[in-house]
């Protein structure tokens, strides 16, 4: 075992697409048959993934997902759930979570928390077909950590893709600032994914709903950056890389496709 293949190995698994964490894993066990124990030497890099994706899991007999982060760790691979009161081990390469235990917050911003919370949750399942969002003080407590994450899996027609935003709010100061990335991975017939990570410039908000209404306003912003983006590669880069037209300079017509004589009426011969 070499500290290339460690590092090599690592950048597998960090890189790793929405919702292909355990493809990942398939095919570095894959390739490195000969060294069965390096998946083994790199647990920081599936803690590193795991925290900053923004990983959830279900509770065990429960149908809630919990998140992940390096802001509800409580250290030697537990993580615990403001909402549901609740500390819980998680297993980082297969991301199931177990044990779970009782778990009381403890801060000073504890009715704000559950105020936050409480309003998210109405911006969550207004915008987000599904999603998994908490507060967590951060270790310092002076700042809350606004986290929430959206998935959307459809490996059946070969794309998965991962919304990402977090938040830190200053009671004391009244700031709020934080960051939106967006995951998306295509892979029918080729390899596309996109990354985006968009900054959010400091707002004021005074309390939970004005919080959560700063939120909405940078996150519909940014649904619409992107979905004019989109439209701009779809009409421009994308299209400059599609041929127009057959090596014939004509026009296919397929709902006649049937009728065609390959090699006279598609290439232009003569019938023999």
């Amino acid at each position: 075992m070499t500290l290339n293949n460690v590092a090599a190995v690592s950048s597998f698994v960090e890189g790793a697409p929405p919702g292909e964490l355990a493809d990942v894993i398939a095919d570095i066990k894959a390739l490195t048959v000969e060294e069965p124990r390096l998946l083994l030497s790199v647990d920081p890099a599936f803690q590193k993934y795991n925290e900053e994706q923004l990983a959830t899991a279900k509770l065990p007999g429960s149908s809630q997902n919990v998140l992940v982060s390096s802001y509800n760790s409580l250290g030697s691979g537990r993580y615990y759930d403001v909402e549901s009161q609740t500390s819980f081990a998680f297993d980082h390469p297969t991301q199931k979570a177990s044990s779970a235990q009782s778990h009381s917050l403890e801060s000073q911003h504890t009715d704000l928390i559950k105020s936050v919370l409480k309003s998210l949750s109405a911006h969550a399942r207004e915008h987000y077909p599904a999603s998994t969002y908490s507060v967590f003080p951060t270790s310092s407590d002076s700042t809350l950590a606004i986290l929430l994450v959206a998935n959307r899996y459809s490996p059946s027609n070969f794309w998965n893709g991962r919304w990402r935003s977090t938040y830190l709010y200053n009671p004391s100061t009244s700031s709020l600032t934080g960051t939106i990335k967006v995951d998306v991975h295509y892979y029918e017939d080729g390899n596309v994914r996109l990354t985006t990570s968009k900054p959010v410039p400091s707002a004021s908000a005074s309390n939970a709903s004005e919080v959560v209404r700063q939120i909405a306003t940078a996150e519909k912003k940014y649904q619409e950056e992107l979905n004019r983006g989109f439209g701009q590669l779809s009409e421009g880069a994308f299209k400059g890389l599609r041929r127009q037209l057959p090596v014939t300079r004509q026009k296919v017509l397929w709902e006649k496709i049937g009728n065609y004589r390959l090699g006279q009426d598609i290439g232009g011969g003569r019938a023999r």
